[in-house]
């Protein structure tokens, strides 16, 4: 766990990284902010990590639903030191309790974080090893169970495999046992096969779905996260009627379906996941998939992250080659160097 703060520390001004306009992650810039104060139902957390994922390369252009308005302070995934209690928090957790979750402005040395999406870092974990928990991971499993329902022995196709999602996906499948079918850039290849995948595939090849159905013939789940380029691969790939095309991402830009594609081409059930929209919308289904993950942890099936930790200020550069898919792997942010 990090530190308490020093005198320093404790000043009301913080280093922060601003998004000032929708130009993308190059124009995010470090600056001095005033420390947030933390509403009725906030709590105050002292950053000691913070994740980096491809919604906020979307946000830095302005393109996601319901995202903010430059300018603003980035980043929304977090782990860190509670160090502040709204006042309208029913049963508070105790001041100095490390947390994980998401809220606006996580790429700074404070944030506040909705006390209903807080949830305690796992005992032993630091912040940094507890990111993506409530976002790569829940969103992996929400994906592979209670929507992708997956079921032992099945075939799982998994696009960028190599992400914080991908790899969270690839070692929750092969738990459940299912076949998994890796897609990823080949320079990424190794890093996928070590998290057990059975076939590991070039994701940027035009000929992906000929592939995939010589090797093992169509899919029974697949997880879709790249969008325009993938999404018509998906649906060819998926089996007729009993196939599901899990939709929750769109790295390479949107893709549409149309009423004529499902009648008469595609016959798989698509659905779309947002993790966030999930805990809003269908509480009971997100509570489910939080508890299972604390199961997981509690049965050493869920490891501790090893996210690739870097400065503050490297932030704009990390984003933009995480937009050229140039990245493996889960990456932080630390607040204070």
């Amino acid at each position: 766990m990090n530190s308490l703060p020093t005198r320093s520390e404790r000043a009301t001004s913080m280093r922060a990284l601003v998004q000032s306009s929708h130009r993308g992650p190059s124009d995010l810039t470090l600056t001095e902010l005033p420390r947030p104060i933390p509403g009725p139902n906030d709590y105050l957390i002292r950053v000691g990590a913070a994740g980096l994922n491809f919604a906020d390369v979307s946000q830095s252009h302005g393109l996601y639903e319901g995202g903010p308005v430059a300018p603003y302070t980035a980043g929304f995934e977090a782990a860190g030191e509670v160090v502040g209690i709204g006042a309208g928090i029913a049963h508070p957790l105790p001041l100095g309790s490390h947390v994980v979750g998401s809220g606006d402005g996580a790429f700074a040395q404070y944030m506040l974080m909705p006390a209903a999406g807080v949830h305690p870092v796992p005992e032993g974990w630091t912040d940094a090893a507890a990111l993506g928990l409530v976002l790569n991971w829940a969103t992996a499993l929400a994906a592979l169970r209670p929507l992708g329902d997956i079921q032992k022995g099945e075939i799982v196709l998994i696009h960028a495999a190599a992400g914080g999602v991908g790899q969270a996906a690839v070692r929750l499948a092969r738990h459940f046992g299912a076949r998994v079918i890796a897609a990823a850039a080949p320079e990424k290849h190794g890093a996928v096969r070590a998290l057990g995948a059975d076939d590991v595939l070039d994701g940027r090849r035009s000929d992906l779905a000929e592939e995939v159905l010589q090797r093992v013939g169509r899919v029974d789940v697949v997880l879709e996260s790249v969008g325009r380029t993938t999404l018509c691969t998906s649906l060819a790939l998926a089996k007729p009627f009993t196939g599901r095309v899990i939709v929750f991402g769109q790295a390479s830009g949107p893709a549409t379906v149309s009423t004529d594609d499902l009648i008469f081409i595609h016959h798989a059930q698509i659905k779309g996941l947002h993790i966030g929209a999930l805990a809003t919308d269908a509480p009971d289904m997100y509570n489910s998939v939080i508890t299972e993950l604390y199961d997981l942890i509690a049965r050493g099936i869920y490891p501790p992250g090893a996210p690739s930790v870097h400065p503050l200020a490297h932030g704009p550069a990390l984003l933009e080659q995480l937009e050229k898919g140039k990245t493996i792997g889960k990456l932080a942010l630390d607040p204070w160097t």
